[in-house]
Order: C-alpha cells, then sequence, then structure tokens
C-alpha cells in the first residue's frame, strides 16, 4: 500500500430526521457522485439500532452503494464483530471482493454499544472477553481467505473443515479501530491499518506512540502499519457558520471528543498536526446532510490545500 494522503466520505447510516426518508436514498447517491474523483474510499458504521433513530444495516447498504460507484473503495469503519459468525463473515467478505472487483476494507472491532446487544439478543460479555472474540475472529478470517479446508477450537469461536470458495483474490485490508492497549496489540499483531475516531491530536500521539512500542515488542516495522483518523467535518465561510451546521454534535470544551471545524484556513490548520504524525488517511463526515456545504468546500479547498 502506498502511503499517500488519501481521503475518505463517511456515508451517513443513521437518519435523524424521518421526515427525509423519501429522499434518502437519492441524497447517498447524490453525495457519492459528489464524492468520486476527490475521494478514494467511502466508509459506513455498523449499527443494528442506536437511540431509536433511523439506522442502515451495513452490509446490506455498502453492497448496494458499491455497485452504483465502481470508482469508489468501500469499507466499514467498524464491524461489530458479535454481530455475525466469524465464519460467515468471511464469507461475506470474499463475496464482496469478488463482486466488487477487490475494493473492499474491513474495519473491525470489539463492539461497545450495548443497547444493540441485548436489544437484538446477542450477550455483552466484559469488554476482555469481547477483545479475546475479536481476536479469534480475526484468526478464523484469515484461515478461511488462506486455506483450502481450516479447523479451529478457541474458547469462544470454532470451525471444523469449513472451507471458503471463491477465496478473496486480494486479501481485505484489515483496519482496526482502537483506543486501549489491548486493542492497540492486536492492532500491531493482526492490522493493516489503525484506526483512531474523534481523538483530538494529544490523544492521538500518546496512542500512535503506545502502537509503535508494541509493533517493536513483536518485531514489526511501524511504517508498515497504516494511520487512519475519522470523524466529524463542519467546515463554512464562517466559524460560526460552522458551529451552527454542527447542531449540537461538537462539544469545543470534550477533551474526548474532536471534529475538524471552522473555515476552511482552520480546518487545514487543524488536520496538518495529525498528517505530521502520520495518519494518511482522512474519513470524514461533512456535517449538513443532506446539504453539502461541508462537503462542497471540502472538495474545492481543503482537499487541494493538502
Amino acid at each position: 500500500m502506498d502511503h499517500l494522503l488519501h481521503f475518505g466520505i463517511n456515508i451517513p447510516a443513521d437518519l435523524r430526521d424521518p421526515a427525509l426518508r423519501a429522499t434518502y436514498t437519492r441524497d447517498i447517491n447524490r453525495l457519492l457522485d459528489r464524492a468520486e474523483g476527490h475521494f478514494q474510499s467511502a466508509w459506513i458504521i455498523d449499527h443494528l439500532q442506536f437511540d431509536g433513530i433511523d439506522v442502515l444495516e451495513s452490509f446490506t447498504t455498502l453492497s448496494y452503494l458499491a455497485a452504483l460507484h465502481p470508482r469508489l473503495q468501500f469499507g466499514h469503519t467498524v464491524i461489530c464483530q458479535s454481530f455475525r459468525n466469524p465464519a460467515l463473515l468471511a464469507k461475506m467478505i470474499a463475496t464482496l471482493q469478488l463482486l466488487t472487483g477487490g475494493r473492499y476494507i474491513l474495519g473491525i472491532g470489539a463492539g461497545g454499544h450495548e443497547e444493540e446487544h441485548r436489544a437484538y439478543g446477542y450477550d455483552f460479555p466484559s469488554g476482555q472477553v469481547r477483545v479475546d472474540q475479536l481476536e479469534e475472529t480475526l484468526q478464523i478470517l484469515r484461515l478461511l481467505w488462506t486455506r483450502n479446508q481450516a479447523t479451529f477450537e478457541g474458547k469462544y469461536h470454532r470451525i471444523l473443515s469449513a472451507s471458503c470458495e471463491p477465496k478473496p483474490d486480494r486479501l481485505p485490508p484489515i483496519m482496526i479501530g482502537a483506543f486501549r492497549p489491548k486493542m492497540l496489540q492486536l492492532t500491531a499483531r493482526y492490522a493493516d491499518c489503525w484506526n483512531a475516531s474523534s481523538t483530538g491530536i494529544a490523544i492521538f500521539c500518546r496512542m500512535s506512540a503506545a502502537l509503535y512500542r508494541y509493533c517493536a515488542e513483536i518485531g514489526r516495522d511501524p511504517s508498515t502499519l497504516r494511520r487512519t483518523w475519522g470523524g466529524g467535518f463542519f467546515c463554512a465561510a464562517t466559524e460560526d457558520k460552522a458551529l451552527a451546521l454542527a447542531k449540537g454534535r461538537y462539544d469545543p470544551g470534550s477533551a474526548d471528543e474532536f471534529d475538524f471545524l471552522g473555515t476552511p484556513d482552520q480546518v487545514i490548520a487543524q488536520m496538518q498536526p495529525f498528517i505530521e504524525a502520520g495518519v494518511d488517511t482522512l474519513i470524514l463526515d461533512p456535517g449538513g446532510f443532506p446539504k453539502f456545504t461541508a462537503l462542497v468546500l471540502l472538495i474545492r479547498e481543503v482537499i487541494p490545500a493538502l
């Protein structure tokens, strides 16, 4: 993989205003039409329900949109590993790789939203158990994508003489969303990309330094691990208009949440430290959808400057 700066666009998979349902599909396709030629990739998160709002199932949405927009790569920012049997997940991804000509990127995590797990009948064990389950899932994916038949007996998952045909002609890059030590260790061991979402530069640099140490511990060259940042992008002609675009999604006093917000010059200045810290892919959620104010400024002024 090259290390040029790439831009990804976040697909709005949630709809907070039910009145927009009638035009939602059209608006999503308009968004991706605008993105093609400026962004390299489009991304979706994996939720089943969230705070009572409309939520699209991610694999169905991704498959539909990938067929309509062949110039873009498509990926999950983070699949919840507990929603799908690991062997079935391997099969789904292998199929998607075939049908899209190898345009899929697997982002995956341990899952952290208890409400939807309980609502849909999934167990929600401790964080440590979910991380261990994720590690077994990553092992099973690799086995099924690289062996004619695979057997695995873990604490949480097992497969017996399982095959996954056709195998991915190009193994999907694996991106892990990680913030804490155990997840960062998994990232160093199994991932092609690391994703940090909505973190400020100080927190990002601390986590990145830890990731370097974990790579060194297992003898991995840290430069082989791409660094991705994902979050909100609220851009307008003035800072006040950008704040209005955020509509409460932005907390300037929060140390745990960070989005790019301001005029084009301001957001360029906010992005530069991340690029200098090694981020080579920015996955951005242009605020205001289905309006394209932020997206237009991103395409016309921000991306060319960077």
